[in-house]
């Protein structure tokens, strides 16, 4: 359990997704290139759901990221992944069931607050 004080600290932001690729070294992640807006800038973040999605399928569109993670090294090249995407994950096994990306009603400026 987290107090109200340390969710309101999760900073989540809508974010679109500009790049996105299979690491020659990876067999499960893509590697994205997020639009966070003007204030955040681009950023890169890893998302083991290569088994579901294809990259070309995630290109320009947008998704919740949180965005005030510490950076997390990823791969052999120790790549870091400085936000993460927010989806829903229904199966007990997050290998085997799709996880449910999150899709918005309309588009938002990239870096909209999500609360």
């Amino acid at each position: 359990m987290i107090n109200f004080e340390e969710f309101q600290n999760v900073d989540i932001r809508v974010g679109t997704i500009l790049s996105a690729e299979v690491p020659e070294w990876s067999h499960w992640v893509i590697r994205l290139k997020v639009d966070l807006g003007e204030e955040l800038g681009e950023k890169t973040a890893f998302s083991g759901i290569m088994k579901f999605y294809k990259p070309e399928d995630l290109i320009g569109k947008q998704f919740p990221f949180v965005v005030n993670l510490e950076p997390k090294k990823i791969g052999p090249e120790n790549e870091f992944s400085e936000v993460m995407m927010i989806m829903a994950t229904p199966g007990e096994d997050d290998n085997e069931v799709a996880p449910v990306l999150f899709k918005l009603s309309k588009k938002v400026p990239n870096g909209t607050k999500v609360r």
